[in-house]
């Protein structure tokens, strides 16, 4: 008797999953891929934006060293790599060459007068001029 009754048992058994199952984990996988990815993507570009900053800061901090040396801000980027002829020149003042952003474009570098420099990047939509451009002042009084 025991042994029948094993036997029908096994009769009731599944064996695998059903459709709707496997569905179901197939559709919570997916949602909880598109959180993750979403959330992903909004970190990365944060990041972007704070090495942009930092690299920022690192060529106003060249920029400096650069006019502590030879009295005079450079002409471009490049007087902080290579000597323009500046007397006193200490350099390099930046390492690895001609810095870019995070997005691949050169960082752009504007002497303000005798005073004052901008340096800027691109940002996200690689365009200059728009609202996403990260800007550092050298004077926080000159920001006109």
């Amino acid at each position: 008797m025991m042994t029948r009754y094993a036997t029908a048992r096994r009769g009731f058994n599944r064996s695998g999953f059903t459709l709707v199952e496997v569905l179901l984990v197939v559709v919570i996988l997916g949602i909880l891929a598109g959180v993750v990815v979403g959330s992903f993507a909004n970190r990365q570009k944060g990041a972007m934006i704070r090495a942009a900053r930092a690299g920022i800061a690192a060529i106003c901090t060249g920029v400096d060293l650069y006019e502590v040396d030879t009295g005079r801000f450079p002409a471009g980027l490049q007087s902080l790599i290579q000597n323009d002829g500046a007397p006193n020149w200490d350099g390099p003042y930046v390492r690895g060459g001609v810095p870019v952003d995070p997005w691949g474009t050169q960082f752009q570098y504007h002497p303000r007068g005798e005073k004052d420099y901008l340096v800027s990047s691109a940002g996200p939509d690689l365009q200059h001029g728009t609202a996403d451009d990260i800007t550092s002042f050298a004077n926080p009084s000159a920001s006109d």
